[in-house]
């Protein structure tokens, strides 16, 4: 089977449909960015890249500060909400049910219903074209604490991640394998006595 050439375009999946709150608690606002991920790890940063159009884009550059939140796949429905309709007209916290939940180190609220959070400050904004692109420090990250284990080690995998892909949601699968299994030597094991 050969190859078929397609027109550039964003074909980069999966994507997390990240759920990004501004605002503040006492007005705020959601929108579904796909469009998001992680620049550096020291320091930690990540971007969001919005429209210019959307509402939520002038809350953002005139506060300067915005929450990444991850839901989990029963989310979706309300993801996609969040993704259709404006907060110039609806307030989607409202109509979606959600808490606004106050951030540690930011005024923007969290989604209380989402399990992890990363509370963001905006160093740089770069006009790219359709979308300008918010780069932020990544502050603070919270977690619900049942995704913590005894020993303090953070387990993802409890959350059923919502992915989105190519227009599509979806549910994360099964786990593969860790960073670094595929170098990871097998134990021998001495034969057992008899």
């Amino acid at each position: 089977m050969g190859r078929i050439k397609l027109n550039p375009g964003t074909l980069l999946s999966p994507l997390p449909p990240a759920l990004v709150s501004c605002g503040t608690s006492e007005n705020p606002n959601v929108l579904t960015v796909a469009w998001t991920g992680i620049l550096c790890s020291n320091p930690p940063k990540t971007y969001v890249s919005v429209r210019p159009s959307r509402f939520s884009h002038g809350i953002i550059a005139e506060r300067r500060e915005f929450v990444i939140n991850l839901p989990p796949a029963s989310m979706a429905k309300k993801v996609d909400y969040c993704g259709i309709y404006t907060g110039a007209k609806v307030n989607k916290f409202d109509k979606c049910g959600w808490v606004p939940a106050e951030s540690q180190t930011v005024a923007a609220p969290s989604i209380a219903e989402c399990p992890i959070s990363l509370e963001c400050r905006v160093t740089d904004v770069v006009p790219l074209g359709s979308h300008d692109m918010f780069v932020a420090d990544i502050l603070a990250v919270t977690v619900d604490e049942a995704l913590m284990d005894e020993n303090g080690k953070l387990h993802v995998e409890r959350v059923d991640l919502c992915a989105y892909a190519h227009g599509e949601y979806y549910a994360l699968g099964k786990r593969l394998g860790k960073f670094g299994f595929s170098a990871t030597k097998k134990h021998k094991h001495p034969p057992k006595k008899k």
